[in-house]
C-alpha cells in the first residue's frame, strides 16, 4: 500500500539536502530571487505575500495536500499535527508550518479552514490557496510538479530562509527525529543543550518494546489515535476492545472501506464522527491486525490498573482539547 511504501522510503528521504534541477545549491541560498512573492490566501481568508509574509527570515515546514483526498493527505496532515505538538511553543515563534494545496480550484479558504480545524491546527500553521497559476508556480519551485492530484509529492520541505538551509524529508519516519531536524535548523537552538520534553500529553506514541503490535501501532496508528490521552483526528482507542468484537476490529483494521461499503453501522458512525480522515486500507495482514488488537487490550488493561476507570464510550464522538 502507499502508506507502507512511504514508510520504507522515509529513511532514504530523511534529512536529504535539497538539490533541484533549477540549479539551486547549498552554497546559494534560496530567497526573494528564487521563491515567488505572489499573493496567496490563508485559511482565514487573509491575502498575504507568499515570500515576504510566510517565508522570509523564517524556519518553515511545508507539506502539499488537498482537502478532498481521503488517503495520504489526511495521514500526512495528522503526522504534521504530531510534529506541531512535538515542537511545542516553537511553532508560531521560530517555526512556521505551511500546508500548500495542490487543488486550488476547489480548495477555498473556507474549505481549508474547516480542514485545519479538524486537525486542531494552531496559529503558527497556515493552509495556503490562491489563484491556480500562482499556487502552481510556488509549488513548482519547491518540487511539486505532478499533473495528477493523486500523484502529488508526499515529501515535506524544511527550510531556514535566513540561513539558506533547505532540505526534503518525510513525516512517515520517526517524529522525534524529525522534530530534532527541524529544531536543528535554528542556529540558536544548535548552540544550546535542551532537556527532552516530558509532557505526557504530547507523548502520543508509546516507548518501543517487544510486545507484538506495539511498533506497528506507533508507526501506523499513532498519527490519528492515542490510547488514553484523548481523541486526535480519530477516536481514542482506550477500551475499544471492550466495546467492539475482536473479529470486527481485525476486519476493520485490515479493510475499513469494505465495512463502509457494506453499510456497517459502526463503520459509518465512525466516518461521520471523524470526517477529517476516513481510515484507509493500509495493507495490514490478518496476523498484524490480531497483534494490534492484542496490544490495545493489554495497553487498556495497564491504563485501567494505573489510572482508574476507562473512558466512557461516548468520548468516541468528541474531539480532543
Amino acid at each position: 500500500m502507499r502508506y507502507l511504501r512511504l514508510m520504507a522510503a522515509a529513511a532514504v528521504a530523511a534529512a536529504a539536502i535539497w538539490n533541484s534541477s533549477d540549479g539551486t545549491a547549498q552554497d546559494r541560498p534560496w530567497g526573494a530571487d528564487y521563491i515567488p512573492n505572489l499573493t496567496v490566501t490563508t485559511q482565514h481568508g487573509k491575502p498575504v505575500k507568499f515570500y515576504d509574509d510566510l517565508v522570509k527570515d523564517k524556519i518553515v515546514i511545508m507539506s502539499f495536500i488537498y482537502t478532498s483526498c481521503t488517503d495520504i493527505c489526511p495521514l500526512t496532515t495528522a503526522r504534521m499535527a504530531q510534529l506541531e505538538e512535538k515542537l511545542g511553543d516553537m511553532v508560531g515563534r521560530e517555526v512556521f508550518i505551511l500546508s500548500m494545496t495542490v487543488d486550488p480550484e476547489r480548495d477555498t479558504p473556507e474549505r481549508l479552514k474547516e480542514y485545519a480545524e479538524r486537525f486542531h491546527a494552531g496559529p503558527g500553521w497556515s493552509f495556503v490557496t490562491g489563484k491556480p497559476e500562482d499556487i502552481r508556480a510556488i509549488n513548482y519551485k519547491f518540487g511539486e510538479r505532478s499533473k495528477l492530484l493523486n500523484e502529488h509529492r508526499n515529501e515535506i520541505v524544511l527550510g531556514n530562509d535566513a540561513t539558506g538551509e533547505w532540505q526534503k524529508d518525510s513525516v512517515f519516519g520517526d517524529i522525534d527525529r524529525l522534530a530534532m531536524t527541524v529544531r536543528s535548523l535554528d542556529p540558536k537552538w544548535r548552540d544550546q543543550i535542551r532537556p527532552p520534553d516530558q509532557n505526557p500529553a504530547r507523548n502520543t506514541g508509546m516507548a518501543m518494546g517487544s510486545q507484538p503490535g506495539q511498533a506497528l501501532f506507533k508507526k501506523m496508528c499513532a498519527p490519528c489515535h492515542t490510547i488514553g490521552v484523548g481523541n486526535r483526528v480519530g477516536p481514542d482507542l482506550r477500551g475499544v476492545t471492550d466495546r467492539r468484537d475482536k473479529l470486527w476490529l481485525e476486519s476493520f483494521i485490515q479493510n475499513p472501506a469494505t465495512l463502509r461499503a457494506k453499510h456497517d453501522p459502526v463503520a459509518l458512525a465512525l466516518a461521520a464522527a471523524f470526517p477529517a480522515v476516513r481510515m484507509p486500507a493500509l495493507g495490514v495482514a490478518q496476523g498484524d491486525a490480531a497483534d494490534l488488537v492484542s496490544y490495545l487490550t493489554t495497553e487498556t488493561a495497564r491504563l485501567e490498573q494505573d489510572k482508574g476507570p476507562a473512558m466512557p464510550e461516548h468520548h468516541d464522538h468528541q474531539h480532543r482539547h
